[in-house]
């Protein structure tokens, strides 16, 4: 019934009333066979002239009546309530960094429509899936600068994501850099878990930090590395300008994978190979479910009394009782 859906009772234990109801009909029904008394006549014709009347009828409307007003009175005393409840979330939060290698050699275009974009793509969409968490960026070729720092309102994040592009710095692969710079975002951060995922398609060949000193920074200050090399197995078609157009010439992709996995080693993270788009995807799919906040919950319920209604129609049809006994019902028999 939709009268009950949402509603809880307090005191469940006077259902059990109910069961008085038949036993009430039953009595009823015993007493009437005992009040109906018979005679004998030796012909009906002296009451043929008698005007027939409805209100016989209705004479055991009584006993419904004080039924209904019953199982109501009982429907109340169990107390039905409605309960509106709502969460307070707290997050313990995870505050990751995104380090983004954007050197020449991202524009490969063994992804599509290059490595750089692909991998812009899909982190934007790592981002939407983690509302809940911090988040910022760090760009990196020959050098390496925060390009948004640890950010909850990931609109303003993923704008500046979409706009790196290569050439904004030095050209060259600085991945010790680039790591060296995440970990000073997150080195603060009072986040249960600190995280960094490093994307790069090469091997370090620039910058004045070792990626495996960073590495061990990160360790210092709890940091987790997920290191990705990005990039086809064997050559990959990279665009060159030339006077006639662009032209595509093989590049061979060389990931210095020793040292990737090393430095997710020594921080306690993973290191994965992305050798195409979909690769890429299920990579940052992987670490979703890797990083997963933990988040303390805390349940609110407001009661409202929903028992004087009930009340009401056992007084209502208590008082319609009385009156149709009184005036409708008076002189019918009984």
């Amino acid at each position: 019934m939709s009268w009950f859906k949402g509603i809880e009772f307090a005191h469940p234990g006077f259902f059990w009333l109910f069961l008085s109801i038949p036993l009430i009909a039953g009595w009823y029904i015993w007493k009437q066979k005992q009040l109906n008394a018979s005679m004998t006549m030796p012909t009906i014709r002296g009451f043929a002239m008698i005007t027939k009347s409805a209100l016989p009828r209705f004479r055991h409307l009584g006993i419904i009546l004080r039924s209904l007003a019953l199982a109501a009175l009982i429907v109340a005393l169990a107390r039905p309530q409605t309960s509106l409840s709502w969460q307070d979330t707290t997050t313990e939060g995870i505050d990751i960094v995104i380090a983004s290698d954007i050197s020449g050699s991202m524009l490969a275009e063994d992804f599509k429509p290059n490595r750089l974009e692909a991998g812009k793509n899909i982190a934007i969409d790592f981002i939407k899936n983690r509302p809940n968490d911090r988040i910022g960026l760090v760009i990196f070729s020959g050098e390496s600068f925060t390009q948004c720092p640890l950010t909850i309102d990931h609109s303003v994040l993923v704008n500046l994501y979409a706009d790196i592009k290569n050439g904004m710095i030095e050209d060259g692969t600085a991945i010790g850099m680039g790591l060296a710079t995440a970990v000073n975002r997150l080195k603060d951060s009072q986040a249960k878990s600190k995280v960094v995922i490093l994307l790069t398609d090469g091997s370090n060949n620039s910058g004045s930090i070792p990626p495996i000193t960073a590495a061990e920074i990160a360790k210092q200050f709890n940091v987790r590395v997920y290191t990705v090399g990005i990039g086809t197995n064997g050559y990959a078609p990279y665009p060159v300008q030339t006077p006639m157009g662009v032209q595509y010439q093989r590049m061979k992709v060389d990931i210095d994978e020793g040292t990737l996995s090393k430095i997710a080693t020594i921080t306690g993270g993973r290191y994965f190979r992305a050798t195409n788009n979909n690769a890429l995807k299920d990579i940052y799919e992987q670490i979703d479910r890797l990083e997963k906040a933990k988040i303390d919950v805390t349940q609110y319920r407001k009661k409202t009394e929903r028992f004087l209604p009930f009340a009401i129609i056992a007084l209502a049809f208590l008082s319609l009782e009385f009156l149709t006994k009184n005036t409708l019902l008076k002189g019918a028999i009984t």
